[in-house]
């Protein structure tokens, strides 16, 4: 299976789903293994959370640390306090305040931006955490010294055919997770497929929690699914550049060994990029080399694009020679040419959101730049020798930036 399938937001979404089906299929022989490694079970969740937590600092990715700190606190709660039916005392109210706040406690996280844990943010977190937990605290005390005398009739009321969790638990459960599989479909963010499949494993733990050991084994997956999504992110951070967002020059290397024989490479080039960052600012090169980048991911001819280094780009069109990419190229160097960027002072910005939302009924209209690029393409008719084909379409480029610029050359 190709890393672009693995990392698609379909993927993404149905992978989750299909495990937890197929664990629930197999629930019974799930339970026969279960109990045949009980120890191994039992402990194997938090051994996975406290794996992603470290991992996370280590990837800089602190709200997947974030989101296992949250389950690993829930699971150790559910093993030492959920052990009994759920009609002895407080069971099932701790189990529905549990399924009230752990999806808030994993959407929150979108509040907060990567980085490690050793960081201001992630104390935050936690302290939000501890507040959730002396919250639960207050309300199971007030109700062990008679408060709520109808709780359970009116507001734990349950539908026993679909679970023994509170009917209006199990639609808030399932419009949450229906939420977060959008977010995951529509911005397939490593935080969105992360967020989506704690909430849904734990769900399926809140709603069927009458199941033996499903506790461990839905917890055991999200855990599992948590270390593949770093393990996703490390490997995003390492093909991906990261200022402008597209891959890489580590990932144009990999798939320059699996072009096939026909096929055209095209290096791309901002003009005048050296000058330009002179005169504004390293900060608004960098919004012109991001604007390069998004309307490349633009391009048609199913082209795949990457950052070659600096201000230079690189486009690849397999199954294709030069003649079939030629409009492809000279669309795209139109539509940079012709789109107006935005030029941010950043003098002049605010230095609070109060202050900017003031003044931005006051603002002048905002200057605008026109940035071109040249664009030099080869294919492999003369050499199908991928670093041949890029030495000759570099020749090209430099042809294009000798013979005027902001022009196609081969």
């Amino acid at each position: 299976m190709s890393p672009s399938i693995i990392t698609s937001n379909w993927f993404r979404f149905s992978f989750p789903l299909l495990l937890a089906a197929v664990l629930g299929f197999g629930m019974n022989n799930v339970i026969s293994v279960t109990q045949a490694n009980l120890g191994i079970a039992m402990n194997l969740p938090t051994v996975l959370f406290l794996t992603a937590i470290i991992l996370g600092h280590t990837f800089n990715q602190s709200r997947c640390s974030m989101v296992a700190l949250a389950m690993l606190i829930t699971y150790s709660l559910i093993q030492y306090r959920l052990q009994t039916s759920l009609s002895t005392g407080t069971t099932l109210l701790e189990l529905s305040l549990m399924s009230v706040l752990l999806p808030i406690a994993c959407l929150l996280t979108y509040a907060f931006k990567d980085s490690n844990i050793l960081t201001r943010t992630f104390i935050y977190y936690c302290a939000v955490l501890l507040m959730f937990i002396a919250w639960s605290y207050l309300i199971l005390q007030h109700f062990a010294s008679g408060g709520f005398d109808n709780f359970i009739d009116d507001l734990l009321f349950s539908v026993p055919q679909v679970s023994k969790l509170p009917f209006v638990l199990v639609l808030y459960l399932i419009a949450l997770s229906g939420i977060t599989a959008i977010l995951v479909l529509k911005n397939n963010r490593i935080a969105d497929v992360v967020v989506y499949s704690a909430i849904v494993t734990a769900s399926c733990t809140f709603i069927f929690f009458h199941v033996p050991y499903v506790s461990s084994t839905m917890f055991s997956l999200s855990g599992v699914l948590l270390l593949v999504y770093l393990v996703s992110a490390s490997h995003e951070l390492a093909f991906n550049d990261s200022l402008t967002g597209i891959p890489g020059r580590h990932a144009l290397e990999m798939d320059l060994k699996h072009l096939g024989r026909k096929y055209s490479i095209a290096m791309l080039d901002v003009d005048h990029f050296k000058s330009f960052n002179d005169t504004y600012g390293h900060d608004t090169g960098d919004d012109v080399l991001k604007l390069v980048a998004s309307r490349l991911a633009l391009i048609t001819g199913r082209a795949k694009v990457y950052r070659y280094g600096g201000e230079e780009f690189t486009a690849i069109f397999k199954g294709k020679y030069v003649d079939e990419v030629l409009d492809h190229l000279e669309l795209l160097r139109v539509d940079i040419e012709e789109y107006e960027m935005s030029l941010r002072n950043i003098a002049s910005r605010p230095k609070s959101d109060v202050d900017g939302t003031k003044k931005r009924g006051k603002a002048k209209k905002t200057d605008t730049v026109n940035i071109t690029i040249s664009i030099g393409v080869a294919d492999s008719t003369t050499d199908n020798k991928p670093e041949s084909v890029i030495k000759a379409a570099d020749k090209a480029l430099y042809k294009a930036k000798q013979t005027g610029r902001n022009k196609v050359a081969y």
